[in-house]
């Protein structure tokens, strides 16, 4: 029975399609949220939409407004509550080769007694979105550096994608923080999700996508 550390993109998503094929059982998606608890601290993700997700994947999602200052703690606090309520044992995260988030992933872990699972961890990053895509996930763009631009918001990621993606020298996965996606469809959904209109902005060397109130 595991926790995921849900992001709402790509990399959690698979992850979690991993520890399912291997017949583990999610409980419950934990996500972080900014300050004022709207949208999520790491792809700016109203809340409306990550419920959207775990409502097609019938799960309860768990989610905790937090500085980044104070990240760390109220992450722990997380996932001690997700232990008590669900009594999971374990979390799962999409990580695939930073050593650094592997090291505060398990750090975290070890203080609320649980363990972390990184079923993508040491793939090829390339590979890994090939195989995303095959394996039916269907995700678009909605945060990215200005290596990319504001044109890139919005788009699917394809294997032709891909091969942009690298052209225009960016990691296809993503893993460095390039870029980073909302997962629209996929085979734990009971049904894709209904996008609502939007617009873009920038924050320093970034882009977003700006989600309109639904």
């Amino acid at each position: 029975m595991l926790g995921v550390s849900w992001s709402g993109g790509k990399d959690s998503c698979f992850a979690l399609m991993q520890m399912v094929q291997q017949g583990y059982s999610p409980k419950v998606l934990i996500n972080m949220m900014n300050e004022n608890g709207k949208i999520s601290r790491s792809h700016a993700l109203p809340h409306t939409l990550l419920q959207q997700q775990a409502d097609g994947m019938n799960l309860p999602l768990l989610t905790k407004p937090s500085s980044w200052e104070e990240y760390e703690m109220h992450f722990v606090n997380t996932l001690l509550e997700a232990k008590e309520k669900y009594q999971i044992k374990g979390m799962v995260f999409g990580d695939i080769d930073l050593q650094p988030h592997r090291d505060w992933e398990e750090k975290v872990c070890a203080k609320a007694g649980l363990d972390a699972f990184l079923p993508l961890w040491q793939k090829d990053r390339k590979e890994l979105v090939l195989q995303m895509l095959q394996q039916g996930i269907e995700t678009m763009i909605v945060s990215c550096n200005n290596t990319l631009g504001e044109t890139f918001l919005g788009k699917i990621i394809t294997p032709q994608l891909v091969t942009e993606l690298e052209a225009a020298g960016v990691d296809p996965c993503g893993e460095n923080g390039e870029f980073h996606t909302l997962v629209m469809n996929c085979p734990l959904y009971s049904k894709p999700l209904e996008l609502p209109a939007f617009s873009t902005v920038q924050h320093g060397d970034y882009w977003f996508v700006q989600w309109r109130e639904q």
